[in-house]
């Protein structure tokens, strides 16, 4: 069976299968908190202040601490724990280390960028509560920092695994307007509301966490007088008024618990633009809940941005802080609206050219480097930025590289042992093709071999082994610099591989 048609596990389309195995998935670490927070935990001389704060740049191990401390510990204690500090101290450290040594720890660029990016904004929602609240509400500040962390943790585990479904979600529900509940139905089967908060008290996390999805999910109408309220910003003492005229509405807005769930809206809206409908709400209502003008809450909110940017910012993945650079109406795309670049009619004319001479017959080529220099370059001209051409030796039990393009220089000795990558095995067998997406790539990545995994670190990959007479002889792995794939370059991959079979068949009828 060719491995394109290797159907994933089917999404489940109810709530209590939907926790059931978002509950069983085990988020990665980045290697280097692991090793900070292991040598910290076996340093007697480190508090467990000290160890909380290492923690911090790893959402997930926080995540996992806190899940452990208030699900499997002893349930007479009461109300989950509102911070790290405390989970740790319920758990102790022997118990923590234990858990660190189950967690998989992986180099931060192996990490599924859609986790990446969703962690990304539960750290910049963090930071924004503390600059806006937790020096307003200083007794209350571990509630607001860690239950702002872990707002969105219920969507960090649907992010490793189904990627594609969350991004087909923002595309359609944030940037095309469609309906959230037609969307979420048709692609989850249950609200994405109800999924984090059934999973968020599954998992018992601070109830400031499950607080606010009640609050989204049941008080939706009490939100929306508030915000009726705050949509005129520039009468402070009228607003005020109107709060105090309806003290129940007053009371349940000014609790501290919102706090948590706005800086959440802030931060979660920023990633489309600062000019966005949703921006402009969540800052109403933040202005609302501080008492003060919208531009002094802009202005903070920008500050906060851009803090965390500083510390939270990464290769390969966007920040809004970005965008306080961009022309200000301008709006981040999202990424299934990007349609990547197709090759120019200069070089498609050069890749038809390329592609003629490889099917020269008889074979015109006195040696297999000058046949896969010229597959190379019809590979290039057709929209590949990143390439290799491996070749397998007689045995069959070794891929050697035997031309790359837009690789670094050591990566032409690159030698491959087939039989240690059963994916490898599978593409040697008999001719075929993979190609790596968002949806799959969780799948397959973690079975391509280290060395080549590293050398293109892609959502987007191709991968096809092409054969001669009948036998596998060469591996192409190509994609366009981790960017989506233009389906014209994939269209023409498909057929410049079919050209270098003939080609190859060729060459080796010649020599015989």
């Amino acid at each position: 069976m060719p491995i394109e048609t290797i159907v994933p596990e089917q999404t489940p389309k109810t709530l209590d299968a939907w926790v059931k195995l978002l509950d069983s998935v085990r988020l990665p670490i980045p290697q280097t908190s692991y090793e900070q927070v292991k040598t910290a935990i076996a340093d007697s001389r480190r508090s467990l202040r000290d160890i909380a704060e290492l923690m911090q740049d790893s959402p997930a191990l926080v995540l996992s601490v806190m899940r452990e401390a208030n699900h499997h510990t002893n349930t007479s204690l009461g109300e989950p724990a509102e911070s790290l500090e405390i989970a740790l101290n319920r758990l102790g450290l022997a118990r923590t280390a234990e858990l660190l040594e189950r967690l998989p720890a992986l180099a931060e660029d192996d990490i599924a960028l859609t986790l990446r990016q969703l962690q990304m904004v539960s750290q910049h929602a963090s930071q924004q509560a503390n600059g806006l609240f937790a020096s307003r509400l200083a007794r209350l500040w571990q509630e607001i920092h860690w239950g702002s962390l872990l707002f969105l943790s219920p969507l960090w585990p649907l992010a490793l695994t189904f990627p594609k479904l969350l991004e087909a979600w923002e595309l359609r529900v944030v940037h095309k307007g469609e309906s959230a509940t037609q969307v979420e139905l048709e692609l989850f089967g249950v609200r994405v509301l109800s999924l984090c908060k059934a999973l968020a008290e599954h998992w018992r996390l601070p109830e400031w966490v499950t607080r606010g999805y009640h609050l989204l999910q049941d008080e939706r109408r009490l939100l929306a007088k508030a915000l009726l309220i705050a949509r005129d910003p520039n009468s402070l003492h009228q607003q005020q008024q109107q709060l105090d005229d309806q003290p129940n509405l007053r009371r349940w807005f000014n609790q501290p618990a919102n706090t948590v769930l706005l800086a959440n809206g802030l931060a979660l809206a920023a990633q489309v633009g600062w000019t966005n409908p949703h921006v402009r709400r969540w800052q109403l209502l933040t202005s609302l809940y501080l008492q003060t003008s919208l531009d002094d809450v802009q202005q903070w909110v920008h500050q906060q941005a851009v803090t965390s940017a500083r510390h939270h910012a990464n290769h390969g993945l966007f920040h809004p802080a970005e965008a306080l650079l961009w022309p200000w109406n301008q709006r981040r795309l999202h990424k299934g609206q990007m349609a990547p670049p197709p090759p120019s009619a200069q070089a498609l004319g050069a890749w038809r050219k390329r592609c003629a001479e490889l099917l020269v017959e008889p074979s015109p080529f006195s040696n297999a480097i000058h046949l896969t220099t010229l597959a190379r370059e019809a590979l290039v001209a057709c929209g590949m930025q990143r390439l290799m051409l491996l070749m397998a030796d007689k045995t069959l039990t070794q891929l050697r590289a035997h031309q790359i393009a837009g690789l670094p220089a050591e990566a032409a000795s690159l030698v491959l042992p087939i039989e240690q990558s059963k994916l490898l095995q599978r593409l040697m067998s008999s001719a075929a093709q993979l190609r790596l997406t968002p949806e799959n790539h969780t799948q397959f990545a973690a079975l391509l071999p280290a060395h080549l995994r590293s050398l293109f670190r892609s959502e987007h990959l191709l991968l096809r082994s092409l054969s001669s007479n009948g036998r596998v002889v060469m591996l192409l792995v190509a994609d366009q610099g981790g960017k989506p794939l233009a389906d014209i370059s994939v269209q023409a991959f498909g057929k410049t591989a079919q050209c270098i079979e003939r080609a190859l068949t060729a060459f080796s009828n010649r020599s015989a």
